[in-house]
């Protein structure tokens, strides 16, 4: 009998990479930092969410302020529930769509100094 092997995740390898780094990176600031990068990062967070909410057809709602500290799970959520909604579209969305994202998190890597 052979183990069972765990579930694949939504997240191509490539966001899953770049989403690591960024999260590396948030860990490394100084809190006068992060407080100065926070409302981007919350930006991108808030962007993330309403895409989500669009593809579901529900209204978009305001992702609550946690602070600095939460910042970083609250992208990883979001980064997560994006690529289970891609993963419902054809390959060539659901590819442009994970190169974006893995684009927009290099981005916002670049700018955390």
């Amino acid at each position: 009998m052979s183990a069972p092997q765990a579930p694949r995740s939504a997240v191509p390898q490539e966001v899953e990479t770049e989403l690591q780094r960024v999260v590396r990176r948030w860990r490394q600031l100084p809190l006068d930092h992060a407080l100065a990068y926070a409302a981007r990062v919350r930006a991108l967070v808030q962007s993330l969410a309403d895409e989500v909410s669009a593809a579901n057809g529900i209204p978009a709602l305001e992702v609550p302020d946690c602070g600095p500290a939460i910042v970083m799970d609250q992208l990883t959520v979001m980064v997560c529930d994006l690529m289970v909604q891609a993963a419902a579209e054809d390959g060539a969305q659901r590819s442009a769509r994970s190169t974006t994202l893995t684009q927009e998190l290099a981005t916002l890597r670049r700018e955390l100094r």
